[in-house]
Order: structure tokens, then C-alpha cells, then sequence
């Protein structure tokens, strides 16, 4: 690299630092998204490991007083109180008689089930029902001298192969999609500042009078945006390595940590992603003609990296997203923390792809650097 170069990505550098508004608010996210991961991890954990109770409207519930009791029993229950769910379970007039008749006695469960806040509530409401009613079931055919095993053809046994660290590598491979979205967020400011920001202060054009070429001057700026990002995402693990350690995974029975293995595998995928984000919002902030034009382009286009990211992490795609960026790498180090074999293929491959990208927009941004209308926002 030569001297013109590191002189240019120091100079980059301190301009960069010298607005620490803009610096901490490209760093925010990488502080604040996993502090935010963890918030709901704890409350993913106390709903999982011991649900609130709840409270509905029972209507005619001493119609059915061992329904009522089971259901109680369930942590479910009529209530009159400010917190009681807009559902209501409506037991029939007749409940008990066909009860007592050995016939199907009915129940009404009446909510709005698009109503996202009540949809929890209702499944583990007819959850309820339905194991109540498999007991007096059972108990019908016990009455009547028949072994309820014969309602039962099939017996179904899971036996589950899944390791404590593969079931913390669930965990913390949704966790991935933050991390690795911290190198698009954390160089984003620095980016539209040293393109869009340097033209409206009439600085670029003063810079391409220096003897430097434009490649110097391309890569001078992808380095600084890149290490930014870099930064972003240092700072991430680091944040994520100490939260995560107060979550009581203990309760799920088993251990998420963010070691030292994981940290090293994640910044060297992170390093080709860095660089593609930098040269894709040095591009887009380019071909705007305004500091504010940048801002709302660059946000649409950072929405194909985050749709990639959650394809990888939720397994929704079909399996060509494995070797496109972002959702290739993303996958690959979702298998390396579940303690499966790396697919070293797949990550060649996608890093591959990642940096072909990244150079084909560095070569749109020399050539358009020597265009007046990219230079003087025409």
C-alpha cells in the first residue's frame, strides 16, 4: 500500500473523528443490539420457564366445576381484574347433562384470534381443552371396561439427538443476524460523509486536484469505511461476550458464550462483508446528489443484506441463498457454532461471490469519480 494511500485513510480517519456525533451514532448499534437481544432472551426465557397466569371470562362456569378446576390448575382462570385477556370461554347449558350422558358436551371459545397480542393465549387455552378433554376421554372408556390404548394405534417416541451446544447454537445463531449487521450500520455515517458529505462541501473536488488517482482515492475510502465497520463489530462480540454471560440459559438447560473461537470464525467472515458494505454505501451515497438522497437510499439497500441475513438465520430460503453473501456466510457460521463440520465450500464459495461485488462497485465508483456529474452532484 503505498504512502499517498495510508496518507489518505489517516486523513479519512481523522475527519471521521473529529464529528464524534456522527461516530457514536454509527457505533449506538453496536452497543445497543445485543443489550437488546438479551432483554428479549430474558423475557423469552421467563414466559417459557414460568407463564403468567391467565385470566379470562368464563361464562356458566359452575356449569362445568372440574373443567373450571382443571383449567385453574392450568394457570388459567376467570377473572374480573384489569389484566384479565378479552377471551371467553362459554360453557354450554346443557354441559353436565351431556357429561353425564357419556355425550359430547360443548364449549365456546370466543376472541379475536388477529389480534397478535391474544394468539398465545388462545393456543395454550385449547391446549388446555384438548388435554382435558383426551382425560375424560380415557376416563369413558375405563368406565366401560375398554383400555384406552386402543385409541392409541401408534406410539410415538422422539428421541431427540440435539447436544446442549447444538441447542445453544439455535440460540446464538439468531443472535448472528445482529452481529453481522453491525458492519453495515457501524461505517454507515462514515460512508455518506466522505461521498456525498465531501461533494455538498465542495471538498471532493478539491481532493481530485491532489496528484492521486482515483483508485487511490477509492481505496483509501473503502479502508476507512471498512474499518469502521470492523470496529462495529469488534465491539459487538465484546458487548455480546459479557450480556450474554448474565441470561439464565441454565433454565433451558444448557450454555450460551460467546468464546474466543466463535469471535475469531466471526471476524474473518465479518472481514469480506466489512468490505462489500463499505463499497456498496460509498456507491449508492455516490450516485446521490445529496447528503439526505444518501441517507434514504443507502436505507432501502441495506434492506436486501438484512432480508439475506434472516433467510440464513431462520432457514426460510431455498438452498441457492447458501452461496449468495451475507446468507452463505451467516450459514456457514451458524454450523460451526452448533459444533458441526465447517462447510468450507459453501464459505469459499459466498466469500467468493462477496468480494467479486465488492470489486465490481469499487470499479463503478473510479470510473464514476471521473465523471462531473458524480463529482458536482449535476
Amino acid at each position: 500500500m503505498s504512502n499517498k494511500i495510508i496518507s489518505m485513510i489517516r486523513k479519512e480517519l481523522i475527519d471521521a473523528a473529529r464529528d464524534k456525533r456522527s461516530v457514536m451514532a454509527g457505533l449506538y448499534y453496536a452497543v445497543g443490539a445485543p443489550l437488546l437481544m438479551c432483554g428479549m432472551f430474558f423475557l423469552l426465557i421467563g414466559q417459557l420457564t414460568s407463564p403468567e397466569d391467565l385470566n379470562i371470562k368464563i361464562g356458566n362456569a359452575q356449569g362445568a366445576p372440574d373443567l373450571v378446576k382443571f383449567l385453574s390448575s392450568r394457570g388459567i382462570s376467570q377473572g374480573d381484574s384489569e389484566d384479565t385477556k378479552d377471551i371467553q370461554l362459554v360453557i354450554s347449558d346443557n354441559y353436565a347433562a351431556n357429561m353425564a350422558k357419556g355425550l359430547s358436551a360443548e364449549v365456546t371459545v370466543i376472541a379475536d384470534a388477529s389480534d397478535e397480542k391474544l394468539q398465545i393465549s388462545i393456543r395454550r387455552l385449547e391446549k388446555s381443552l384438548q388435554e382435558y378433554s383426551g382425560e375424560m376421554g380415557s376416563l369413558r372408556l375405563i368406565a366401560r371396561g375398554i383400555d384406552p390404548r386402543v385409541m392409541q394405534p401408534i406410539t410415538l417416541n422422539v428421541e431427540d439427538k440435539a447436544t446442549p451446544d447444538s441447542k445453544a447454537g439455535m440460540i446464538l445463531g439468531l443472535a448472528t443476524m445482529t452481529m453481522i449487521y453491525a458492519v453495515f450500520i457501524s461505517g454507515m455515517n462514515l460512508a455518506i460523509d466522505t461521498s456525498a458529505g465531501e461533494r455538498e462541501r465542495n471538498s471532493l473536488a478539491l481532493l481530485l486536484s491532489h496528484p492521486v488517482s482515483t483508485w487511490e482515492i477509492v481505496i483509501a475510502k473503502i479502508t476507512a469505511v471498512t474499518i469502521f465497520a470492523m470496529v462495529g463489530l469488534v465491539l459487538t462480540l465484546i458487548v455480546s461476550k459479557f450480556a450474554y454471560a448474565f441470561v439464565p440459559w441454565q433454565e433451558l438447560g444448557f450454555a450460551v458464550s460467546v468464546n474466543t473461537s466463535f469471535m475469531v470464525m466471526m471476524l474473518i467472515i465479518g472481514a469480506p462483508v466489512a468490505i462489500m458494505a463499505a463499497c456498496l454505501q460509498l456507491f449508492v451515497s455516490f450516485m446521490a446528489k445529496s447528503f439526505k438522497e444518501a441517507q434514504s437510499y443507502i436505507t432501502i439497500v441495506l434492506m436486501v443484506p438484512m432480508m439475506l441475513a434472516m433467510a440464513a438465520s431462520y432457514n426460510i430460503a431455498p438452498e441457492t441463498i447458501q452461496w449468495l453473501p451475507v446468507s452463505g456466510q451467516l450459514q456457514a457460521l451458524i454450523e460451526f457454532i452448533k459444533g458441526r463440520e465447517l462447510p468450507l465450500t459453501q464459505l469459499a464459495v459466498s466469500s467468493a461471490f462477496t468480494l467479486a461485488i465488492a470489486l465490481s462497485l469499487a470499479i463503478g465508483m473510479q470510473k464514476s469519480l471521473k465523471s462531473e456529474k458524480i463529482v458536482f452532484g449535476l
